[in-house]
């Protein structure tokens, strides 16, 4: 193998027909165009290079001896870096602890460069950055593929924090090792020991530490994914990570904007939970929302923007300027905003459905939430593209799928091509002018009761699992009492602002608000939050870079 030696059943090896592009070997025209920005050091045999948590980690390439990466509960060797060869994937861009550990296998000596510089050259040596930026996503792909990370969880499908916090960790592409009780109960015995009762699940280990029921907020910290800095004055903070917000900070720091993006769960947004996207451009065999999502962040990664995960905006202050975002327990301070928060699933009208979130109710359809329900029958509620998507991937395990609409058919939301599918598929089952009545269950959803009102019939069923895309509602509630919004709640701007509700806002300028500029000036929205905007992944993105021109005129004024 150039450049790397991999081990059996390590991440390199599940990708073995693709070595060498995740693991290749530099020249050594390469090798001396990197020297100069680094500095030779040496290392003895089995000398720690970096541990497991490690944050701003340098990049190594290896000239003599070799690099033995490892990871996971209980270690494994991942892969050898030999001579050619370099360390790093994408938590090298982004500064982020390490989900694994690296030791020296012999002498060895290598080119150590700090990852500022090594951010830099990705900018401007297109051959170079193109092979770097190539094996870092592929690396951390094939690391996710084999379970060998740093977190470790253990739950189980009784514990509603369980799928959530799966979930959470594959959105933000963390790599980690799942022990489910039911498939193992030998671990319920060791949690016995410990003390550790069901009503302590999920219990996640990390990087040596233990915690009880973790919130996402605790676990992201704890991974090093919502650090920020609150002492600079930013040029633009943009909050939500979905398509618009993710399109806004790649243009926006690609053109030397210092950029801090704002994330409350994961980047990808309501998009990112969607099992395939087939009609954005460019992808003609489609792609997860979730692969889509990752390529965006590590591309507004590699050019400098910062991205802080599980960090909600609770409060717009638009009385000063520099403006300033509140969160829960810190301020971010900045010259232009976009507003890029997007919107999330209604709950449907049964008060009973809250009380099963995560464990029979979801509002994603992804592979995680696909294995659980697998030779079952599911329901999806919805008629969008959302919702179509949803029942044709479930349909493919699922041994029946009942979409239930509220509507008297699909074409009123949903394309064409979906609804032709969805014909096609005899395992799905439309009802239409049908809304759920009642749910039930122990610890976990049991069965669901729903009613067609066009004719009169209600249906009670033994169903374990409701997926819920029932239509969107903006995320707007933190703008309250600063920005003009919509009946709906959604932002308004540009021409949907008139000469008398800006004069009503305090509209302080001449000239009138710029494209997806809201009633305050430099403060924009775009995606699904923005009044009058078309609810697709593709003007989503579309938005998001388009108003990046309108943050520099605002930025020069």
């Amino acid at each position: 193998m150039s450049g790397s030696a991999a081990i059996a059943g390590s991440p390199a090896n599940a990708v073995a027909a693709d070595d060498e592009h995740t693991f290749p070997k530099l020249s050594e025209a390469h090798v001396a165009r990197l020297k100069p920005i680094g500095r030779e050091r040496r290392f003895t045999d089995g000398e720690a290079l970096w541990e497991e948590g490690e944050v701003g980690i340098p990049f190594f390439v290896v000239l003599e001896g070799s690099i033995a990466i490892l990871g996971g509960s209980p270690e494994q060797l991942i892969v050898v870096h030999q001579p050619g060869g370099f360390t790093g994937d994408v938590d090298l861009l982004s500064g982020r602890g390490s989900p694994v550990h690296a030791r020296a296998q012999g002498a060895t000596r290598v080119v150590e460069i700090d990852g500022k510089v090594l951010r830099g050259l990705v900018k401007t040596d297109v051959e170079l950055g193109e092979i770097f930026l190539r094996a870092f996503i592929l690396r951390r792909v094939a690391l996710i593929a084999s379970g060998l990370g740093s977190v470790v969880i253990v739950g189980s499908r009784q514990a509603a924090g369980t799928l959530r916090l799966q979930e959470f960790l594959t959105r933000n592409g963390r790599p980690y090792t799942y022990l489910d009780l039911e498939r193992d109960p030998s671990v319920r015995g060791v949690l016995k020991e410990f003390l550790v009762e069901d009503e302590d699940l999920p219990v996640v280990i990390s990087h040596g530490t233990v915690v009880r029921k973790p919130t996402v907020e605790s676990l992201a910290n704890c991974l090093g994914l919502s650090q920020l800095g609150t002492e600079a004055v930013h040029d633009l903070v943009v909050v939500g990570a979905g398509p618009a917000g993710l399109a806004a900070a790649v243009y926006g720091a690609s053109e030397g904007l210092d950029v801090l993006v704002l994330e409350a769960y994961a980047p990808g947004g309501q998009a990112g939970s969607s099992s395939r996207i087939e009609n954005y451009l460019g992808f003609p065999m489609g792609i997860s929302g979730n692969d889509l999502a990752a390529r965006a962040f590590v591309q507004a990664e590699k050019f400098g923007a910062t991205l802080a995960v599980a960090r909600s905006a609770a409060r717009l202050d638009c009385d000063d300027r520099p403006y300033e975002v509140r969160l829960s327990e810190e301020v971010v301070k900045t010259r232009t905003i976009v507003i890029a928060t997007g919107a999330e699933y209604r709950r449907v009208g049964c008060d009973e459905v809250r009380r099963f979130e995560g464990v029979g109710v979801y509002y994603a359809a992804t592979a995680l939430e696909a294995r659980v329900c697998e030779g079952e029958e599911v329901i999806v509620v919805g008629g969008g593209n959302s919702a179509g998507q949803a029942a044709l991937f479930c349909a493919g395990g699922a041994r029946h799928v009942y979409m239930l609409v509220r509507g008297p058919s699909l074409a009123a939301n949903m394309s064409q091509y979906l609804i032709q599918r969805i014909q096609e598929t005899p395992n799905i089952e439309v009802w239409t002018h049908t809304e759920i009545e009642a749910v039930e269950g122990e610890g976990h959803l049991e069965r669901v009761t729903w009613f067609d009102e066009q004719r009169g019939l209600r249906t009670t069923k033994d169903i374990r699992h409701v997926f819920l895309m029932t239509g969107a509602s903006p995320n707007t509630s933190w703008l309250e009492g600063c920005l003009l919004l919509d009946a709906k709640g959604f932002v308004k701007t540009g021409v949907e602002l008139g000469a008398a509700e800006l004069s009503g806002a305090g509209w302080p300028l001449e000239r009138a608000p710029f494209a997806f500029e809201t009633s305050m000036p430099g403060v924009f929205a775009v995606g699904d939050v923005r009044a009058g905007s078309v609810k697709r992944v593709a003007a989503a993105v579309g938005e998001g870079s388009a108003c990046v021109q309108f943050v520099h005129k605002v930025l020069a004024e």
